[in-house]
């Protein structure tokens, strides 16, 4: 008789060591393609679409170029500091009647490079606007465009100087929050509410004709700090479970990808359409989970400016406001704008 193998191991004599199963290899976590070329196209059409609205609101195209000028140096300030710090996924948008934003990236964020950059925006086009003051203080007559020294100069202090009023999200509201407060504190989150509710006032009741679209940044405020919230309740459930948050995306293992996935799909109300794994297939939002996953990855705030270097920012930002006065220039403007 042939001696074949039995079908079974305890019908042989011997029993078989069985082969140890494979590890399961979880599928890489997402990886969206080089961003740089969907980031300056959605700049691009932000800034036709300011464009566009805009000029239904100055009916001058002249001054829509230089208001629009004005808002693009202001950015370049943000965005050229930002590049020096190392920042990724730079890009520039607009937001029609109501301005634009420098954005970027980056795991560990130093005070120090913060209060640099949130001040590398107001602070060049208030020099430049005290320039072009005192060249019209030279020479009345001076016009580019058309348009008055004059009323260039008041353009660039103006819109300058209220993104330095410490309101959030503005940039001197960011620079109290980031650089005196602690950012996790309660008065920091006191101060965040107080700063809603100052722009739902100026929205509804401090600016003649009522100014309604100023009331995108409150909502879109509280619907950070509501995201904020339900993402801190999947923290605490995968801190629980012993995942490792202090680590870059790049440092995340595939496993840990997949877990914190599903976590968030669990809790996080926006991806409640979202299928859970298994299977491990990406969705059609995939890269808003994983930016949603970027963004729970523990960022490092590093307190480096010592009470010197507060109190040297403070006097920078108190200089940079009280600069017109101090150079006597005439504010009479500011009551044009309800000031």
């Amino acid at each position: 008789m042939d001696n074949f193998p039995a079908p079974f191991p305890e019908m042989n004599d011997e029993v078989q060591p069985t082969a140890p199963a494979e590890a399961f290899v979880y599928p890489p976590k997402f990886e969206k393609p080089d961003p740089t070329t969907s980031i300056w196209l959605r700049s691009f059409l932000s800034l036709a679409l300011y464009l566009v609205l805009g000029y239904y609101i100055f009916h001058s195209f002249i001054m829509l170029l230089l208001i629009t000028a004005i808002v693009v140096l202001h950015e370049l300030g943000h965005f050229f500091a930002m590049k020096y710090f190392r920042y990724k996924d730079l890009g520039i948008f607009f937001i029609p009647l109501l301005g634009a934003f420098a954005s970027g990236s980056k795991r560990e964020v130093s005070q120090k490079e913060s209060a640099i950059i949130l001040l590398a925006g107001p602070l060049p086009g208030i020099v430049l606007g005290i320039i072009f003051y005192l060249l019209y203080q030279h020479d009345p007559e001076l016009s580019l465009g058309n348009i008055s020294f004059y009323t260039i100069s008041i353009l660039l202090i103006l819109l300058n100087l209220i993104n330095l009023i410490p309101v959030y999200p503005l940039d001197g509201g960011q620079l109290l929050n980031r650089v005196f407060l602690d950012e996790e504190s309660w008065v920091s989150k006191g101060f965040v509410f107080l700063s809603v509710g100052f722009l739902i006032w100026i929205a509804l009741f401090g600016m003649k004709p009522h100014f309604y679209p100023l009331l995108i940044f409150p909502v879109m405020i509280l619907l950070r700090m509501v995201g904020d919230s339900k993402l801190g309740a999947v923290e605490k459930k995968l801190e629980m479970e012993g995942i490792n948050l202090d680590q870059s995306y790049e440092e995340l293992p595939d496993k840990d990808y997949w877990m914190i996935r599903n976590a968030l799909i669990e809790v996080h109300p926006a991806f409640k359409d979202v299928s859970s794994t298994p299977p491990y297939e990406y969705s059609s939002r995939e890269e808003k989970i994983m930016t949603t996953i970027q963004s729970m990855l523990h960022r490092h705030l590093i307190q480096d400016v010592s009470l010197a270097g507060k109190t040297f920012i403070f006097l920078t930002w108190a200089l940079a406001i009280a600069s017109p006065w101090l150079l006597q220039m005439d504010m009479s403007f500011l009551h044009r704008f309800g000031f």
